[in-house]
């Protein structure tokens, strides 16, 4: 869809609907009719779900004690160049730095987007299997300039009982050091590898270690 200046305006965020797949664990999506036309005059839904649906953005509080809120994230912070790199990964693959070193410029724009091409299994089975970011990677892209890190998968770590043994080291490298993460995000892989004008805009919960977010490429 192309907006008043002619640039292509692409939606890289998963609809909030009530079968909406959700990390293991997390609360379930409810999208439903509180009010009606017909019985109160208005339609209004009534919508629970957690933090953490669909396309979304990790504070730093969400796990680290004591660490940024959603409140504390400037708007700026998520508007503007953004590295997309189209990685081909198995299930499971962790993608170390050596993945990445030849893909890089010296210095990466503050967003970096990871396309796996994962979003084609959101709401499967398969989407549990994601391949994920080994920590001296995404200690890489620290060092190069990235302050959010972004995946179309669930998680830029990995998902289910591995991660029981092996923490978030994702997570704490990218939070830790009071930068960002999105995930859930999709058709990056349409986007093409290289940089791109994308704006993250999550719901303003206040004080909250994440919030959904509407997620748009302008291109």
């Amino acid at each position: 869809m192309p907006n008043d200046t002619g640039a292509a305006l692409r939606d890289l965020s998963w609809p909030i609907r009530s079968d909406l797949m959700v990390y293991p664990g997390d609360p379930a999506v409810s999208l439903r009719p509180a009010l009606t036309l017909d019985d109160d005059g208005v339609a209004v839904s009534l919508l629970q779900c957690g933090s953490h649906t669909g396309t979304h953005v990790d504070a730093p509080s969400h796990t680290v004690p004591g660490g940024r809120t959603t409140s504390g994230i400037d708007p700026g912070e998520l508007y503007g160049p953004a590295l997309v790199l189209t990685l081909d990964a198995s299930p499971g693959e962790i993608v170390g730095a050596g993945r990445l070193l030849d893909r890089l410029p010296e210095e990466v724009p503050p967003m970096v987007f990871l396309g796996f091409g994962w979003d084609r299994w959101f709401g499967t089975a398969q989407a549990l299997d994601h391949p994920a970011l080994a920590p001296e990677a995404a200690r890489l892209l620290r060092a190069r300039g990235m302050r959010v890190l972004g995946t179309d998968a669930l998680s830029p770590d990995r998902t289910g009982g591995s991660q029981d043994d092996a923490g978030l080291p994702v997570h704490e490298e990218v939070l830790g050091g009071d930068g960002i993460i999105v995930e859930n995000l999709r058709g990056l892989r349409d986007l093409g590898e290289g940089i791109h004008r994308i704006g993250v805009f999550p719901l303003p919960l206040a004080d909250a270690d994440g919030a959904p977010a509407r997620v748009i490429a302008f291109d």
